[in-house]
């Protein structure tokens, strides 16, 4: 937590949450240049298994090779750029086909066929393979980077598996999925997770599981540990949260834990900030179920949350409120995060 004797931080201008011509830049400057959490290897279970999504705006497609290892590629046919999947989810055998005119890719991305193409001279297949992803694992959790030459996700981790230890995350599935849409823009919702001074107000439930007097956030590097003793020992939380720059929370469950991806979609067509959505991915041990308690908690926070983001984000727009100050005492996951979008941004940001 940091010290109390620190100076009041000043936040980001109200601008920066509602301005629409900031999106193609946070796409390249913040979520290009990052970690992205997709799904977990258990959902690529055997060769031909596929697990698709939009990250930031960029289709990916993750797949299990033949060969046992998992890639990942831009979900973009080399053809006229038709789409190489359909769903978030299936099983290929052996090619991943495009959907549009039926080009087929080796499950390691090169091109195999294309469909009655008819005779081209200056044709090579071979320059014709799909646009590799980087994708790295951790515990079990698949990661993809569209900057390949971002540091390791080992490194990126590094402070979340020091605070982990021995604790074992081996043998986990999916056991469970929630998705929420929020009127909101990314970084309203991302700086509402990043503190838990609205504890006691929002969160009356959550507050009696857990003392929100000494909750605390420190950050090492770009991760916000969240740390907060338990009232009971029954509790659904295990106390321990995470934050990794710029989307993704890791919620700890005494059983197992939940994935939380808080996907920009971007500007309105109306030109607004957009919507946020949240896809929370429910881990399990192999067998078990998400258990009706912890769902139930699960649904309770996440509404309240949304109730008060959203109307943050009418504020923000209302064009009232221009900036505001920042706590030393609970407030410096959100002061971190201001700082690292200010260092992505450049003079973009305010």
């Amino acid at each position: 937590m940091n010290a109390p004797t620190q100076p009041a931080i000043e936040t980001l201008p109200a601008s920066v949450y509602r301005d629409p011509a900031l999106w193609p830049q946070e796409r390249t400057r913040i979520f290009a240049a990052s970690w992205q959490f997709v799904t977990h290897d258990s959902a690529l279970a055997q060769a031909g298994d596929w697990v698709a999504e939009a990250v930031a705006g960029y289709p990916v497609v993750v797949v299990r090779g033949e060969d046992g290892a998992i890639r990942a590629f831009h979900n973009v046919c080399r053809h006229r750029a038709g789409p190489l999947t359909q769903g978030d989810s299936g099983h290929c055998e052996g090619v991943l086909t495009c959907r549009y005119h039926g080009w087929t890719y080796t499950l390691d991305g090169r091109l195999r066929a294309a469909r009655d193409f008819g005779p081209s001279p200056d044709f090579d297949p071979r320059a014709f393979g799909l646009y590799p992803v980087r994708v790295e694992l951790w515990r079990g959790l698949v990661f993809v980077a569209l900057d390949s030459a971002i540091a390791p996700l080992a490194e990126w981790l590094a402070p979340l598996e020091r605070r982990l230890g021995s604790a074992d995350w081996s043998g986990l599935h999916i056991a469970g999925k929630r998705q929420h849409l929020i009127a909101c823009n990314w970084k309203t919702y991302v700086e509402n997770y990043l503190e838990g001074y609205h504890v006691p107000l929002i969160h009356p439930t959550l507050d009696a599981e857990i003392d929100s007097a000494r909750y605390s956030v420190t950050m090492e590097g770009r991760i916000a540990l969240h740390e907060a003793p338990l009232r009971k020992p029954d509790a659904v939380y295990e106390g321990l949260w995470a934050w990794l720059w710029p989307n993704i929370g890791v919620n700890i469950y005494g059983r197992g834990l939940m994935m939380e991806r808080m996907s920009p979609i971007g500007p309105s067509q109306t030109g607004g900030p957009g919507q946020t959505r949240l896809d929370y991915i429910y881990l399990m041990p192999e067998g078990e179920t998400v258990s009706e308690e912890t769902m139930a908690m699960s649904d309770v926070v996440v509404a309240e949350d949304l109730w008060v983001v959203e109307r943050v984000q009418q504020n923000l727009d209302a064009d009232v409120y221009t900036t505001g100050r920042l706590s030393s005492r609970h407030e410096g996951g959100v002061a971190a995060f201001q700082a690292f979008y200010r260092e992505a941004m450049g003079g973009l940001a305010g």
